[in-house]
C-alpha cells in the first residue's frame, strides 16, 4: 500500500475504494511502533478500540454511507480534552482521577464522532497545559523540545502516527509545537471552537484548534470542530466555515503586512533568512508586501498576557493550591505563586489593556488581507525548555485567528514556520491566503526515523 501522508489523500482514496479505513488505521499503528519508544507522544492508546471503530467505519463506506472528510481518519487528542471512556490525566498527579464512566466526550469530541473519526487516543500535554517540559522529544531531532503545551499532538502529526490532532492554546500552545515540529496548525478565533469539557488553563484565553500536515487539513479538522454550543458559555454565534476551502484566485493580488519591528529584530539570523526568502518568493508570486509597525500599546502584552492567564489560572486551581503546592512539576508551581502575587486591581488593568490592543490590532489588519511574521523567533530549543510563547501569545491575548506552516529547515535540520494573523471570524479568508502562500513555499520535508 502506498504511504498515505494528508487527511486529503486518505479521504479521496477511502471514497474511491483504493483504500480501507483497517488499512489506514494499521498504517498509523505501525508509524507508532515505528517512532513512539524514542518520541513519547502518546499517555493512552487502544488500538483494538481504534481497529473496531475501523472495522465500524468500513461497514458504513460499503454500505454507501460517508459522513464527511473526516470519515475513517485517525486522529490525536490532547490529554486535557474529555474523551467518553478513557481517562483526562492533563499530565499531572495533582488532577483528581475520576472514574471513566463519569467522563463524556468533550464538544469537539462529539463533533470528529458525527465527522466519523478514529480516535487513536490522548497524546502527551505539559503539566496542565503549562511550561514544564514533557516526556514527548522533537522527531526531527530527540534532543530538542516538540514546544508546548500541544507537544505529544504534534509530534503524532509530524511522525504520521495519526493524520490529524487537537492541541490548545492559552499562550502559543498550538502554533509553536506545531512549528518546531514541522505541521501545519490553526488558532481560531476566541470562541468559535467550545471549550466545553476542556481543562482550562485561562477562561478568556483558551483555544482548541487543529494540527496536520497541511494547511487545507488542519482546515478540514478546524471546518468539523467549530460550531456554536449554547452550554458554552464562552462559545459565540459566529460565521459558519465551509468544508473545503480554494487557494487565492491567480486574478487576486494578495496584500501582505510584514511585521518587520519585534518580530523581525527578536528572531535568529536563520528565521531572518527564511522570512526574506519566503517574502521574495511571494512577492515574484504576485503578492504585495509592505512593512507595517505595531501599535504603541504592543509594548506591554506579554506582561499583561501574563497577568490575564496567570490570575485565571489561580481562579482554576485554587481548588488544589496551595494545599497541594509540593505535587506540581517546579514550573507551574512557580507560576501558581506569581499568581497569588496579583491584585484584583492588575487583573482589572490587564483586561483594560487588552481592549485597548485588540482594538488597535483589528483597526492595523484593516490595512492588508493578514499580517506575517514569523511562527516563533527561532527553531526548536533543547528539551530543558519548552520554548518562548511570545511570538504567539498576543494572538491568543486578543483572540485574532492565526495559521501557520513550515516554510525551511534551518541548517541544524530543524523546521521553522510562518504565522499569518487575520481578521477575527475570518478564518475562510486567512485560511484561503494562506493555502496560496503554502503553495508558493512547496515545503515537503518530514522527520527520519533512521
Amino acid at each position: 500500500m502506498t504511504a498515505i501522508h494528508t487527511i486529503a489523500e486518505a479521504s479521496l482514496a477511502l471514497r474511491q475504494k483504493r483504500l480501507t479505513v483497517v488499512e489506514l488505521l494499521e498504517q498509523c499503528l505501525n508509524r507508532i511502533d515505528i517512532w513512539e519508544d524514542s518520541i513519547g507522544a502518546w499517555v493512552y492508546l487502544d488500538r483494538e478500540h481504534a481497529r473496531h471503530q475501523a472495522q465500524q467505519k468500513d461497514m458504513e463506506l460499503k454500505d454507501g454511507y460517508c459522513r464527511g472528510p473526516l470519515h475513517g481518519i485517525p486522529l490525536g487528542i490532547k490529554d486535557i480534552i474529555d474523551v467518553q471512556s478513557i481517562p483526562t490525566r492533563a499530565g499531572s498527579r495533582v488532577f483528581p482521577e475520576r472514574p471513566v464512566s463519569e467522563i463524556t466526550d468533550a464538544a469537539v469530541i462529539e463533533r470528529l464522532r458525527h465527522a466519523g473519526a478514529i480516535l487513536l487516543g490522548k497524546s502527551v500535554t505539559t503539566e496542565f497545559a503549562c511550561f514544564d517540559p514533557p516526556k514527548t522529544r522533537n522527531p526531527w531531532n530527540v534532543g530538542h523540545t516538540p514546544g508546548g503545551s500541544s507537544s505529544g499532538s504534534a509530534a503524532a502529526v509530524a511522525t504520521g502516527m495519526c493524520l490529524g490532532a487537537l492541541g490548545t492554546q492559552t499562550g502559543g500552545s498550538i502554533t509553536r509545537p506545531a512549528s518546531f515540529c514541522g505541521v501545519s496548525s490553526i488558532k481560531p478565533t476566541y470562541g468559535r471552537v467550545s471549550v466545553r469539557g476542556v481543562v482550562p488553563v485561562s477562561f478568556s484565553l483558551d483555544h482548541v484548534g487543529p494540527m496536520a500536515k497541511t494547511v487545507m487539513d488542519a482546515a478540514t479538522l478546524l471546518s468539523v470542530i467549530s460550531g456554536y454550543d449554547p452550554i458554552d458559555p464562552y462559545n459565540r454565534p459566529l460565521p459558519d466555515l465551509p468544508l473545503e476551502f480554494t487557494p487565492l484566485s491567480g486574478e487576486i493580488r494578495p496584500r501582505l503586512g510584514y511585521l518587520r519591528g519585534y518580530f523581525h529584530d527578536n528572531s535568529s539570523s536563520t528565521m531572518q533568512k527564511s522570512m526574506e526568502t519566503m517574502i521574495t518568493r511571494l512577492q515574484q508570486a504576485g503578492a504585495e508586501i509592505r512593512d507595517i509597525s505595531l501599535p504603541a500599546s504592543f509594548q506591554d502584552v506579554h506582561t499583561m498576557h501574563r497577568r490575564v492567564m496567570l490570575s485565571e489560572m489561580l481562579s482554576y486551581h485554587q481548588q488544589f493550591f496551595p494545599a497541594r503546592e509540593l505535587d506540581y512539576q517546579p514550573g507551574i508551581r512557580s507560576l501558581l505563586q506569581e499568581a497569588s502575587t496579583f491584585s484584583a486591581l492588575d487583573y482589572a488593568d490587564a483586561n483594560r489593556h487588552r481592549k485597548f490592543f485588540t482594538r488597535d490590532m483589528r483597526t492595523l489588519i484593516k490595512s492588508v488581507d493578514a499580517i506575517l511574521t514569523p511562527a516563533t523567533a527561532s527553531s526548536a530549543p533543547d528539551y530543558s525548555t519548552t520554548g518562548s510563547p511570545d511570538y504567539q501569545s498576543p494572538w491568543s491575548y486578543s483572540g485574532l485567528p492565526t495559521v501557520s506552516f513550515p516554510i525551511d529547515i534551518s541548517s541544524a535540520g530543524l523546521p521553522l514556520a510562518v504565522q499569518l494573523v487575520g481578521s477575527s471570524s475570518q478564518e475562510t479568508e486567512l485560511i484561503q491566503l494562506a493555502l496560496w502562500c503554502e503553495k508558493q513555499i512547496e515545503f515537503s520535508a518530514s522527520p527520519s526515523s533512521s
